[in-house]
């Protein structure tokens, strides 16, 4: 397995491309028109663009991405945060890339997609719909969890508790994983179970 961090120029979140053979990838988070062309510079094809959430940073590529065939999931509430006025004016009432939700996803669903095993974990807090992803040794965390900090809690569906209550859900798992999250640089979950100021494993 590798992981391609495509970083956003101006205003979006990180987007990911995974691929086990090097050719056919997914895709975490798309957060815009130029992570198609990317993939295309990497001689990946998309087979599927996983959604962690729905605020626009992380979905503003997603109507190229839908134009080329592609399809889109997401947890399965958050379907209506993509497509709601609240969305719009978190942003300035910025326009809304069309796509469709291709199939929404539950906690605890498994997905086989271009070689890969991937989990998902329902992790609200950040939105009410809001999800991670687990595949290998590696975890995509959207906007629940990053280096050295947590996701906001004060925009459209944000709930703080739920948020502390996920992100211990994440510390709960077996093990160690590296951690690819929404903005800024990856981390590891041994490292934020001990050292993340916002949420401690031991409180």
């Amino acid at each position: 397995m590798r992981v391609f961090t495509i970083f956003p120029l101006g205003f979006a979140s990180n987007s990911y491309a995974v691929t086990a053979d090097g050719r056919d990838c997914i895709l975490i988070d798309c957060a815009q028109p130029r992570v198609l062309d990317e993939c295309a510079r990497l001689n990946l094809s998309p087979k599927a663009v996983l959604l962690t959430h729905g605020h626009y940073d992380h979905i503003g590529g997603c109507g190229a991405l839908y134009g080329a065939g592609v399809p889109v999931y997401c947890g399965e509430d958050e379907v209506d945060l993509i497509f709601s006025d609240g969305n719009r004016a978190i942003f300035h009432d910025i326009q809304i890339p069309h796509f469709e939700i291709f199939k929404t996803l539950k906690d605890g669903e498994k997905l086989s997609l271009c070689g890969l095993e991937i989990s998902v974990l329902a992790t609200p807090g950040h939105t009410a719909g809001g999800v991670c992803y687990i595949t290998g040794d590696k975890i995509f965390s959207g906007d629940t969890l990053f280096f050295g900090s947590v996701g906001r809690t004060d925009l459209a569906t944000g709930d703080a508790f739920a948020l502390v209550k996920s992100v211990k859900k994440l510390y709960a798992l077996d093990g160690d994983y590296e951690v690819y999250p929404g903005h800024g640089e990856k981390t590891y979950l041994s490292r934020e179970r001990k050292f993340n100021p916002y949420v401690r494993e031991d409180k």
